[in-house]
């Protein structure tokens, strides 16, 4: 059985945000789609040990906010690569509250839903929330961030808690070994790519990157890499 059939399936990025009592989280999710049209009804995907899943699960009510191409990895990486548990994910990001009071990110979003929880299904390691949609807004015109996108030409990296995780040994098949590896998050930095995000242009070998010059998508330092 060859698993990388399922690298065909379409995909977008989302945060997927919810509450519980006064705090408020979000993460990265792909697994967004909508299930009907009368009424609206939309399902996410979320993973037993995050935190959001505990949120959705108190509140009933959950938010995706659509992110846009344009979106630079650092801020994926804010809110798919920390956890709620240790860091506030919402620390300096601009977001609204919806009607049913759950935060929708307004930075590098083109649309956002927002949804009531009329149904849970146990995934074994994560829960599909069913919801119908209770409010709806264009934020912004922009081409919407595709998974594919984000792992082929921005080179973002993947949470072992995503349903689309990797196996660890076809991730390494792929690898060269002028590619580095953050040993944090796995992001793989690509000389051929470089990081245009931090104005790095391609064909800028690793040895060669500015001191200064952090992980896009988790903020880690040099030293946190390894050769791949």
């Amino acid at each position: 059985m060859n698993e990388r059939a399922l690298y065909k399936i379409g995909y977008g990025l989302y945060i997927v945000t919810s509450k519980k009592g006064d705090r408020i989280n979000g993460q990265i999710a792909n697994t967004v789609f909508q299930i009907s049209s009368n009424p609206v009804t939309l399902a996410v995907s979320i993973n037993k040990q995050n935190l959001t899943n505990e949120f959705i699960r108190e509140s009933g009510v959950f938010t995706i906010s659509v992110l846009g191409q344009d979106t630079p990895l650092s801020f994926v990486g804010q809110f798919g690569f920390k956890s709620g548990r240790d860091a506030d994910k919402f620390a300096g990001v601009e977001y609204k509250l919806g009607a049913g009071g759950v935060p929708y990110v307004t930075q590098h979003t083109l649309a956002y839903m927002e949804a009531k929880v009329t149904q849970e299904v146990d995934a074994k390691t994560h829960t599909i929330f069913i919801g119908e949609m209770i409010g709806a807004e264009e934020l912004r015109d922009g081409v919407a961030m595709t998974y594919d996108y984000y792992q082929q030409v921005k080179r973002g990296s993947v949470p072992a808690t995503a349903p689309t995780y990797p196996a660890g040994k076809e991730k390494k098949s792929e690898q060269k070994m002028d590619l580095y590896a953050c040993n944090v998050c796995s992001y793989i930095y690509d000389p051929k790519v470089g990081d245009r995000d931090a104005n790095i242009a391609p064909g800028t070998v690793f040895a060669d990157l500015p001191a200064g010059w952090v992980c896009p998508v988790c903020g880690a330092g040099k030293d946190m890499f390894s050769e791949g």
